[in-house]
C-alpha cells in the first residue's frame, strides 16, 4: 500500500448498512411466494454463496417481482464516520458506487459528504460497476493514476475484479451478502481482506 494517495469506497454494505432494506425486500418476496421469511433468507444466502445475486435470482425462481429498493431504510454502520474522519487526514477520499439518483444528497443527509472529494455514482455517470468506465471517470476526476489508488468494497465482482484489472490496489470488506462470495481464481483475490472499517483504519 505504498505511495497511495486516494481511497475509493463502495457505499452499500461497505459504508452504509443495508440490512433493513434487504430484510424488507426478502419479506416482500416471502409474502408473494407464500413462504416463511426465514426460508427465503436461507435460500437466498445459499445463492450468494454460489456467487449469484441471491435476491434477484430467488425472486425469479419463485416467480416474484423483485421489490423496489427502499433507500430510506439505509443507515451508516457505527464505524463509518470515525473511519472516514481518520483516513481523510491522510488520503483523498472518493466513492465509486452503483446508486439510485441523489447520492450526494444522501451522503449529506448522513453527515459524511464533507469527507468526499470525488463522487462517481452510476445513476449520474451513466455507467455502473463492473463497467470500467465508472472507474475511469472517478480516477480522471481525481487526477490519480490507478496504482496510487485503493478500491474498498464488499463485492468481488463489482469492486475487486474491475479495480484489479485497472491496476488499483484492492481491499475486500467482508460484510453484507458480498461477504459470502467464494474466491475461485487469482483475478478475484484482493490485496487485503477486512471484516469492518476499524480494521481498515488500523491498516492504512
Amino acid at each position: 500500500m505504498k505511495d497511495i494517495e486516494w481511497l475509493f469506497f463502495d457505499l452499500g454494505s461497505t459504508l452504509i448498512d443495508e440490512n433493513e432494506v434487504y430484510r424488507r425486500r426478502f419479506a416482500g418476496i416471502a409474502e408473494v411466494a407464500g413462504m416463511p421469511c426465514e426460508e427465503v433468507l436461507q435460500r437466498a444466502e445459499a445463492l450468494y454463496r454460489q456467487n449469484k445475486k441471491g435476491d434477484l435470482e430467488l425472486a425469479k425462481m419463485l416467480g416474484a417481482e423483485l421489490p423496489a429498493w427502499e433507500s430510506e431504510y439505509e443507515r451508516l454502520y457505527d464505524d463509518t464516520e470515525k473511519c472516514l474522519q481518520l483516513l481523510s487526514e491522510k488520503y483523498r477520499i472518493g466513492t465509486i458506487a452503483n446508486q439510485l439518483p441523489g447520492t450526494a444528497e444522501r451522503l449529506k443527509n448522513f453527515g459524511i459528504l464533507k469527507y468526499f472529494d470525488v463522487i462517481a455514482a452510476s445513476a449520474e455517470e451513466g455507467a455502473a460497476k463492473p463497467d470500467r468506465r465508472i472507474f475511469d471517470i472517478a480516477l480522471e476526476r481525481a487526477g490519480c493514476p490507478p496504482h496510487k489508488a485503493v478500491m474498498i468494497g464488499d463485492r468481488i465482482d463489482n469492486d475487486i475484479v474491475p479495480a484489479k484489472r485497472l491496476g488499483m490496489k484492492t481491499i475486500w470488506i467482508k460484510r453484507g451478502f458480498g461477504g459470502y462470495w467464494t474466491i475461485t481464481d487469482s483475478s478475484q483475490r484482493p490485496d487485503m481482506e477486512i471484516n469492518d472499517l476499524t480494521e481498515l483504519a488500523d491498516i492504512l
